[in-house]
C-alpha cells in the first residue's frame, strides 16, 4: 500500500472478493454510493473481481461503506475479516481513502482476490498533500488532467495546484476579457532557421473547468488555481498591451523558457482588471485557496518607467521593491472579501503580508520556516528535491528536462518535519507539494514518467507518520504497485530499478559491472542479444564477455519484471561511441536535456549546459586510430536568462561559422583540432584527427559560435575511425 497506513493490525482469516461480491452504501448517502461506484470502477480497470453495487443491505460477504462521526476529516478505519470489509469514515474523502486502501490490496488481473484479515486505522500526517501541474508551458487535455486527478486520489494526494497562466500561455477562459485566450493561449514555437511552424496552445473553457472541478471533488482533490501576478505575465500583456509596464511595443506570447522581464503595471485600471479576472476565478473554483504566483519578479521595467515611478509617489510607496507587496495586499483583500485565502510563492514573504496568506516555500525550506514563525501557514515545495522536472537518473531513457538528478530516494528522504520549530509554529507547516513544471514535458507519457513514482513518495511524506516511513519498505511496496500502474496504462518511470553498467577493457575480454539505483531485485542478463527473462542468468559481482557480444539485462523481483532492458553491443565501434548523455558536462550552469527535433533514433534528448556548450569524454582511448567523428545539432536558443545572458560563453570562432574545438588533456589546453561547421542551421557530421596517445586521455569538445542562436549541441562522438 502506498502511502503506508498509520496503524495496521493483523487478524486471523482471509477475505475472498469474487465476481458479484456486493459493495453497499446506504441509499440516502449519495457520497458513499459515489465512492462505492469508484471502488467498483477501479477494480474493473485493473482486471480484478467484478464487484456489484448493492441497493439493499446485503447478507453474507460484502464491502460496506459506513459513516462514523468520531473520526477526523480525512481519517478512515478499514476492517477486513473473512466475512467482509467495512470502511468507516466521517467524510467522503475518508471513505474514498479507505476504498483506495482496500483496492490496493486487490492484485491486478485476479478475478478472485484473497485478502488477509486486518484492521487499518489511518489518517494523514499533513492536511496539504499537493502536486503542482503546469498547464501554461504545455497544455494538457481535459482527459489528461482528469487522469492526474485520479491517480492523485488513490495516492491520497489531495491538492492539485493548477498553474494556468505564464509568459508562454494563458489557459483559463475569462469571459470579460476574451483576448486572454484568443491571443494569450497560443504561441509559435521557437525553431532553428526560418521554417514555418503552426502555432500551439489551447485553453480550458469555463464549462470544461467546472467539469474538472466536479471530477476533482468526487475524488477528494481540491484545485488551487494559479494566476501569476505581477510577473510571468507576458501572455496577458500580449493580449492586452495596456497592462504592461514597459515602453517597448506589445510582446507576442513567448516561446522561450526562463525568467522574463515583462511586468504588469500598478495602475488602478490594471488592478481592476485583475479583480475582474479573480472574480471569475472564484466563481469557477469553490476551494478555499487561490494562488497569485508572485515569483521571479524582475523589477527592471518598473525602474525604467516614468509612469510607474509617478504611480509610486501617488501610492506613497518608497521604491519599486514595495510594489509587489502592494499587489499581494490588494489581491489578498479582494480574495478575503470573497471567502478565499491567498497563496503565493515565497517571494511574497514581505512585511505587511496578510495574516491568512499561505506561503509556498520553493527556495529550499527557509521560506516555510520564516512564514511559520511569523504566524503564516506554509507549504514545503523546495527546489530541487520536490521539483519533478529534474531527471530521476543519469540513464539514457530519461526524457527531456533538467540534467540535475533528483532520484526517487532523494524525494523519499526529504523530511518535512522541523523539530527546531516551536510547537505553535510547527502547526503552521501544512504539508508538502511536488512541482511538475512542463517546459520540457509536452506529452502525457512524459508527464507520467516524470511524476510517477516520485509523486508516490511525496504522498507518503504527506500522509504517513515519520516513524512509519521506511525507504526499503517503500521500495518493496512500489515493486508491488508497478503492475497496478501498468494495468491503468500509466507510463511510470522505472529509473529506481533500471540497470546501469560500466565496461572496462581487459586483455581479450571486457569486464562488465551492473547495478541499479535502488539495489532491489535481481539483475538477470543474456550475452547473445536475447531479451532477458526471470530464468536468465543472475548477475553476481561482474561479467566477463568477449568483444563482439550483445549484452542485455533487466531487473526482476522473483518472476516480476521491474525494469526495461539495458542493451550494449561490445564491438569496437559501439564502445568507441558516446552520446552527449554519456559524456560529462564541462560546467554546472543551466544543464538541460533538450529535444533534438526529428524523432529518429539519432534524435534522443541531448544533454548540454546552455551557458557553455562543452563536453568531456573521460579516459578516451586514442590508441585505436587518429580519426574521430562527431554529430552536431543546432537547437533554438529559446531561453530568457535576464542578467545571466551576459554569462553565456560564445567562444572565439576563427571564421563566420560556428566551430567545434577539440582539446586533449584538459579544456584549457590548446585545441588539438578545430572543425568548422558549414554555416547552415542543420545537423552535421564532422570528421577530424587527434594526435595518437598510448595512454587514455580526457578529450574536451566545445563549440565556439559567432551568435547565441542557434545553440549548437553535441549528439555523439566516435573515436578510432579512419582519419579524414
Amino acid at each position: 500500500m502506498i502511502p503506508e497506513p498509520a496503524v495496521i493490525e493483523a487478524r486471523t482469516g482471509v477475505l475472498v472478493l469474487a465476481a458479484g461480491t456486493p459493495v453497499y452504501a446506504a441509499g440516502e448517502d449519495a457520497g458513499a454510493r459515489r465512492v462505492a461506484g469508484i471502488l467498483r470502477e477501479w477494480t474493473q480497470r485493473i482486471g480484478g473481481p467484478d464487484l456489484a453495487l448493492a441497493d439493499r443491505p446485503p447478507r453474507g460477504t460484502a464491502v460496506r461503506l459506513v459513516r462514523r462521526q468520531d473520526l477526523g476529516p480525512e481519517a478512515y478505519r478499514l476492517s477486513i475479516s473473512a466475512h467482509g470489509a467495512r470502511i468507516e469514515a466521517r467524510s467522503d474523502a475518508g471513505l474514498l481513502y479507505g476504498a483506495a486502501t482496500l483496492w490496493q490490496l486487490i492484485p491486478p488481473g485476479t478475478a478472485s482476490a484473497a485478502i488477509p484479515a486486518q484492521t487499518i486505522s489511518d489518517a494523514p500526517a499533513y492536511p496539504w498533500r499537493g502536486l503542482m501541474l503546469d498547464s501554461a508551458r504545455h497544455f494538457q487535455s481535459v482527459a489528461d488532467v482528469k487522469s492526474v486527478i485520479e491517480w492523485m486520489s488513490w495516492h491520497k494526494l489531495n491538492v492539485l495546484h493548477w498553474h494556468l497562466t505564464d509568459d508562454q500561455g494563458w489557459r483559463l477562459e475569462i469571459r470579460k476579457y476574451p483576448r486572454l485566450t484568443q491571443v494569450g493561449a497560443w504561441r509559435v514555437p521557437a525553431t532553428v532557421g526560418r521554417e514555418p511552424v503552426a502555432r500551439v496552445g489551447g485553453f480550458y473553457s469555463q464549462a470544461e473547468v467546472r467539469e474538472i472541478v466536479a471530477y476533482a471533488a468526487e475524488h477528494a482533490v481540491t484545485i488551487v488555481p494559479e494566476i501569476d501576478v505581477p510577473g510571468h505575465a507576458q501572455a496577458a500583456i500580449a493580449a492586452y498591451p495596456s497592462l504592461g509596464a514597459g515602453e517597448d511595443p506589445a510582446p507576442t506570447v513567448s516561446a522561450r523558457w526562463g525568467i522574463h522581464t515583462y511586468l504588469l503595471n500598478p495602475e488602478e485600471a490594471t488592478l481592476r482588471f485583475l479583480e475582474d479576472v479573480f472574480e471569475e476565478v472564484v466563481q469557477l473554483f469553490p476551494g478555499p485557496y487561490v494562488h497569485v504566483g508572485g515569483d521571479e519578479v524582475v523589477r527592471d521595467e518598473w525602474r525604467r518607467s516614468a509612469r510607474v515611478v509617478a504611480r509610486l509617489h501617488e501610492l506613497g510607496i518608497a521604491d519599486v521593491d514595495g510594489l509587489q507587496p502592494y499587489f499581494t495586499a490588494r489581491l489578498g483583500r479582494f480574495l478575503a472579501a470573497h471567502g478565499r485565502r491567498l497563496v503565493g510563492w515565497d517571494e511574497i514573504l514581505r512585511p505587511g503580508l496578510p495574516a491568512d496568506a499561505v506561503v509556498m516555500s520553493w527556495h529550499g525550506t527557509s521560506g516555510a520556516r520564516a512564514a511559520a514563525l511569523a504566524g503564516n501557514d506554509a507549504v514545503l515545495a523546495p527546489w530541487p528535491t520536490l521539483y519533478l522536472d529534474n531527471r530521476q537518473s543519469s540513464l539514457p531513457q530519461e526524457p527531456t528536462g533538467r540534467t540535475q538528478v533528483v532520484s526517487l530516494e532523494d524525494v523519499y528522504r526529504f523530511a518535512p518535519e522541523d523539530p527546531s520549530l516551536p510547537a505553535h509554529a510547527r502547526a503552521h507547516v501544512r504539508g508538502v507539494q511536488g512541482n511538475l513544471w512542463t517546459e520540457h514535458i509536452p506529452t502525457r507519457d512524459m508527464l507520467e514518467w516524470m511524476a510517477l513514482p516520485r509523486a508516490a513518495a511525496i504522498a507518503e511524506l504527506g500522509w504517513t507518520p515519520a516513524a512509519r516511513r521506511d525507504w526499503r519498505g517503500f521500495l518493496q511496496r512500489l515493486a508491488a504497485t508497478r503492475p497496478r500502474y501498468a494495468a491503468l496504462g500509466l507510463h511510470a518511470a522505472d529509473s529506481a530499478f533500471a540497470v546501469h553498467a560500466s565496461l572496462q577493457a581487459a586483455p581479450g575480454h571486457l569486464e562488465v559491472r551492473l547495478g541499479n539505483q535502488s539495489h532491489v531485485g535481481t539483475i538477470r542478463y543474456t550475452a547473445d542479444g536475447r531479451e532477458p527473462t526471470a530464468d536468465s542468468a543472475a548477475y553476481g559481482d561482474s561479467i566477463e564477455v568477449a568483444p563482439g557480444a550483445t549484452l542485455a539485462a533487466a531487473t526482476f523481483l522473483g518472476a516480476q519484471r521491474l525494469s526495461g532492458t539495458w542493451t550494449q553491443r561490445t564491438d569496437a565501434a559501439s564502445l568507441a561511441r558516446r552520446n552527449s548523455r554519456e559524456l560529462e558536462l564541462c560546467s554546472d550552469g543551466v544543464g538541460l536535456l533538450l529535444d533534438a527535433r526529428g524523432g529518429t533514433a539519432e534524435a534522443a534528448p541531448l544533454a548540454l549546459d546552455i551557458m557553455d556548450p562543452c563536453w568531456i569524454y573521460r579516459g578516451a582511448d586514442l590508441s585505436a586510430g587518429p580519426g574521430f567523428r562527431v554529430r552536431a545539432v543546432p537547437l533554438p536558443f529559446n531561453f530568457e536568462l535576464a542578467a545571466d545572458l551576459a554569462h553565456v560563453k560564445l567562444g572565439s570562432p576563427r571564421g563566420a561559422a560556428a566551430e567545434l574545438e577539440v582539446h586533449v588533456g584538459s579544456c584549457q589546453a590548446p585545441p588539438a583540432a578545430v572543425l568548422a561547421l558549414d554555416g547552415t542551421p542543420s545537423p552535421q557530421v564532422l570528421r577530424g584527427a587527434l594526435p595518437a596517445a598510448t595512454e587514455r586521455r580526457d578529450v574536451c569538445l566545445r563549440f565556439a559560435r559567432p551568435t547565441i542562436d542557434p545553440l549548437w549541441a553535441l549528439d555523439w562522438v566516435e573515436l578510432g575511425v579512419a582519419a579524414p
